[in-house]
This record gives C-alpha cells, structure tokens and sequence, in this order.
C-alpha cells in the first residue's frame, strides 16, 4: 500500500523518518509534542515492533505519553530517567543560529525542561519554519492562573523596552475557556512580529513574577531535520556546521503511516 500524503505530511513524516536515525537501543528519548513530533513517535514505534528497538520514552506531554504507549514504546517519567540520551521534537520557528520558537501545542514549558535534560536536542520540522529572525510566529508564555491579567500587564510594559516589533498579548482560549496547560497553567501568546534580541527577551520575560517559562529555546537545539515534499531530508547541525541530505521513497506495504494525518 503506497502513502497517499499530502506535501506537508510528506515533509513531516521524512524530517521523522530521518531523526529516528539517531536513536539506538538502550536510549532514554524525550519524545516531543505536535504533529511533527507524533510522526517520530509512530516512526520508533515502528521500530519497536519490527527492529525490535529497546528504548524508554519521556514524553512532554500526556497525549504524545498516550501515542507512545499505543505504538508499544515503554513510558517513563522524567524523575526516573533522571537523564536522557536525545530530545526529539518540532519547533514553531528556527533561526540560522537554530534558536526556536515552541509552544504552540501548549507544551513548551516541560519540553523545555525535557530539552535541556537531555545530551542532544533535533528539531524535526520543515522548510516553513525557517526563519531569517524570529518572532512572526506568536511567542508563548506559560503564566499560573492567580493574577494572570495582573501578569499581563507587566509583561505588556516590559515589552515597551524590548526591540520587538509588535506588543499585542493574548490569552489563549480552548473554546470559551482559557486554554489549561498539563501544569495547570495558562498561556499568553505575545504578537511580536520580529524579535531583535531573543536572549535578552527570554531573561527578561522570565523574570516577571507569575511566569513559568517562555517559548523561545535559545542554545539548545544541536541538529534541525528539515522535510521536504518530494522525500529528502536535510539535517543542519549546528556544532560540526554541516549539511547533509537523504531521499526517501514512498512505497510502503503495510506501513503504521496511512493512517495518519494531522
């Protein structure tokens, strides 16, 4: 059975395909959120069952734990493995410098966490999350519930200082409600346009009482995996500055991707 896949879902599912690669047997693997990420979660899962791949997944969030288990990756909390191997997960946006923008599936606070627990963090992705200079993709901020509108305001005035472009925030709603986060928090979602100084935003923004953590992952991601709709994946990384490209095909039988598509 061939994979009848849009281009999008092509590029995703190679850029998934290609960063499976990097895992072996006997790794501990934060295991991202979105739909990029849930390709790579299926991809392993694949792997499990047919390679028969050992390795235990810390998840960033209850619905990529929930995939994981379906597909027979063994689940464990980021408390026992204390450590991990590698991080593989999709970003919004991606600069030159690989900075990122995340969270806008609402998971970027224990992404980050799972991120940076990690030895090598890959960004799968593709080509339309790369960017010149971020900031055109809303920047989330994870912000507790007591006193949000009072957080708000602070964080509007502290973007006055800023070299950002725009200074809207929102608070992110799931229907009538505001939008609640595995932590329990809310989310608001800054409209900056352009950010000029991403590091000094992050320290700052982090700094405001009632902030739990911002979207943007400075120096953090080592690799970004970028999917293409004709089947070539190219990886970008960072620390040995090079660029290399595979091709895959799409004739499958019997393949967990057909039913797919997000």
């Amino acid at each position: 059975m061939s994979i009848d896949l849009s281009p999008i879902d092509k590029a995703k599912f190679v850029a998934a395909k290609r960063a499976a690669q990097y895992v072996e047997s006997g790794m501990k693997v934060g295991l991202g959120t979105g739909s990029t990420a849930s390709w790579l979660v299926k991809c392993l899962g694949e792997m499990v069952r047919d390679e028969g791949l050992k390795i235990q997944g810390v998840p960033t969030s209850s619905r990529t734990a929930a995939l994981a288990r379906e597909v027979g990756i063994e689940v464990i909390s980021l408390d026992e493995a204390k450590w991990l191997d590698i991080c593989i997960d999709g970003a919004d946006e991606f600069d030159p410098n690989l900075n990122l923008i995340k969270g806008g599936g609402g998971a970027h606070l224990q992404e980050k966490i799972v991120a940076t627990a990690s030895d090598q963090m890959i960004v799968i992705t593709d080509a339309s999350k790369s960017v010149e200079t971020l900031g055109a993709f809303p920047l989330p901020l994870e912000v507790i519930p007591f006193g949000w509108q009072t957080t708000k305001t602070i964080v509007e005035e502290a973007l006055v200082g800023m070299d950002v472009l725009g200074r809207n925030v929102s608070l992110r709603m799931n229907g009538d409600a505001p939008y609640v986060t595995d932590e329990g928090n809310h989310i608001l979602d800054l409209h900056l346009n352009r950010i000029g100084n991403a590091r000094q935003l992050s320290l700052v923004l982090n700094q405001i009482p009632g902030v739990v953590e911002n979207g943007l992952f400075i120096d953090i991601c080592d690799a970004v995996v970028i999917g293409y709709g004709d089947g070539r994946a190219e990886v970008r990384d960072i620390n040995n500055g090079t660029v290399d490209e595979t091709k895959f095909d799409f004739l499958a039988e019997d393949n967990i991707f057909g039913d797919v598509a997000e």
